[in-house]
């Protein structure tokens, strides 16, 4: 019987829509249009050997925070599809952590950013292992009081499941997902409507070009069926599925979909998401039994697209301030 301590989630601000961004696209796009914030001092760059066997190393952003809170977790930071270290949702998040006293761990995803030269291999929704690996190579010096974790849409789903597969061994204290597509058979669908072809066609541009680098271990076959595929569903069930042992895209999609693993979960989790969000449907979190997890603190807001959620509040995003809120409570519980 789980005998952890119910944490109660803090009471968080409503989500109210800043002019001009009404409707869930222009909060979509608003991550795209708004300038890429900058942060004060460069990074740190720290290079993450994965014991696979493959060689693959992963490249990480290490920001420390001019007023560092001896107390608090390393923060660390998965991008979403097609994303790095320097996605604006990641960058602005860590700008956020940093105000807060965090230090911050932007991590690449094998295969992205600056991980693209050290990878022959690419990273998927369901490759939560490379995040334990990931997590096993940090000094012991930025884990010594833990690790907690924010991941975006795929990054999202991929920290669900490495959470949900760990339960109580997992060496992350607490985290959040935000706009996680924690059933990736569903998002696929809704990604094939007319109305998200532009969102689409930008997606597989940019993963097209990350799966043909010239570095990636990647057969004639496969380079053929990346250049074909023209929905993400094409991709997932010619190159993605295959090449990472599943049938096809719906079996990779069933294997690796966060939903299959939410009752796991056994560290607190505040999971962001938006009723209007274009690319990543909201049946599957209201069809959800959220209460039979008590890890779990789900917040469906009615609007802020995917990874916007840009309010009123003009200091954080809306989901950068329930992160800080959520975290202090859970960090400060005894």
């Amino acid at each position: 019987m789980d005998e952890t301590p119910r944490l109660t989630l803090p009471a968080l601000p409503d989500f109210l829509p800043r002019a001009p961004w009404w409707g869930g696209d222009l909060q979509t796009i608003s991550n795209y249009l708004r300038p890429r914030p900058r942060l004060s001092a460069a990074p740190e760059r720290l290079i993450l050997p994965l014991s696979d066997g493959t060689g693959d190393r992963l490249a990480a952003a290490l920001d420390r925070p001019a007023e560092p809170r001896a107390e608090l977790p390393l923060m660390v930071m998965l991008h979403g599809l097609s994303g790095d270290e320097l996605s604006a949702n990641v960058m602005r998040s860590t700008k956020s952590l940093l105000a807060q006293g965090y230090t911050v761990l932007r991590l690449n995803l094998r295969g992205a950013g600056p991980s693209r030269p050290l990878s022959r291999l690419q990273y998927h929704a369901g490759r939560s292992e490379d995040l334990a690996m990931a997590l096993d190579a940090l000094p012991p010096a930025l884990t010594a009081n833990g690790i907690a974790a924010v991941g975006y849409s795929l990054g999202g789903n991929m920290l669900l499941k490495f959470l949900g597969e760990r339960g109580t061994a997992s060496p992350v204290r607490a985290a959040v997902s935000v706009s996680a597509p924690i059933d990736l058979a569903a998002t696929s669908i809704r990604m094939l409507k007319w109305r998200n072809s532009p969102y689409q066609a930008y997606l597989m541009r940019e993963i097209r070009t990350e799966a043909l680098m010239a570095i990636s271990e990647i057969t004639a076959t496969e380079r053929e069926r990346v250049r074909a595929a023209r929905t993400i569903r094409d991709f997932d069930n010619g190159f993605t599925a295959p090449r990472n042992g599943f049938a096809d895209a719906d079996d990779y999609y069933a294997k690796t979909s966060a939903k299959r693993f939410l009752d796991g979960i056994r560290v607190p989790t505040l999971v962001i998401h938006a009723k209007n969000d274009p690319w990543v449907p909201v049946e599957p979190y209201l069809a959800h039994d959220w209460r039979a997890n008590s890890h779990l603190f789900p917040v469906i807001a009615p609007s802020g697209g995917h990874v916007g959620f840009l309010g009123r509040d003009r200091t954080a995003n809306w989901h950068d301030l329930a992160i800080g809120t959520f975290l202090e409570q859970a960090f400060s519980r005894p």
